[in-house]
């Protein structure tokens, strides 16, 4: 018998073995995303410091800081929604820090029919949080400039539209009477590696399972070609 179906068997056990792995691979980076996760809960909830000379998101992101500074003219529009608001944008400004670095500020949220309105800029000096949103990918459209609409917090462009080193600090406290409402931040890694491993290894099952009937069919084959 073994000789017979050494064939299918052995594709069997390579099939479950690669399955097998990846699935495990699956849960080293579900651990592995946790950690970052943890790690990011830790940081916005320490004591805020003052901003980095050069901040990366690597080692800065979800960093709370202290901003001294000045709000500039200009203004990013991005398009979102907030539950029991309804749609609005986010409002990102230049932000002129007491030692001359241009950075972009996240203001906070705005309704639909506050987009075009005048803003209070001027110098504030309070608590923010470091942040490189994840929010674009190949299908989010590209910003409709000629009206000032954007569809995620793309650091690197509204970094170019608006002059700014591609650094973005969400403000946490509205320094100013009729500023946008600064909203909290929160923590927005993408995590469904639990789902991948779960998934990879239902397949292995069923691979092994599916072998094992393919097997057990030729060996019917075989008794009913002897009993002719």
């Amino acid at each position: 018998m073994l000789k017979r179906n050494l064939g299918p068997l052995l594709f069997g056990l390579i099939g479950c073995a690669i399955l097998i792995s990846l699935s495990i691979w699956q849960f080293q980076r579900m651990q592995w995303k946790e950690g970052l996760i943890a790690a990011a809960y830790e940081g916005l909830a320490a004591a805020p410091v003052p901003l980095p000379e050069n901040p990366t998101e690597a080692k800065d992101e979800y960093t709370p800081v202290l901003l001294d500074g000045e709000i500039l003219a200009g203004e990013v529009h991005v398009l979102t929604s907030r539950p029991g608001q309804g749609p609005g944008f986010t409002i990102i400004a230049p932000f002129q820090t007491a030692d001359g670095r241009r950075i972009l500020l996240d203001r906070g949220f705005v309704r639909e029919a506050e987009k075009d309105a005048t803003r209070p800029l001027g110098p504030i000096a309070g608590p923010a949080v470091l942040l490189w949103p994840d929010e674009s990918d190949s299908y989010t459209p590209a910003p409709d400039l000629a009206r000032n609409f954007w569809f995620a917090r793309d650091v690197t462009p509204m970094a170019e539209e608006l002059a700014t080193l591609p650094i973005l600090a969400v403000i946490t406290e509205a320094q100013l009477d009729g500023a946008p409402r600064p909203l909290p931040v929160t923590v927005n890694f993408r995590n469904r590696h639990l789902e991948y491993t779960v998934t990879w290894a239902g397949l292995a099952v069923a691979w092994a399972f599916m072998t094992g009937v393919w097997i057990t069919a030729r060996e019917r084959g075989t008794e009913k070609n002897l009993r002719v």
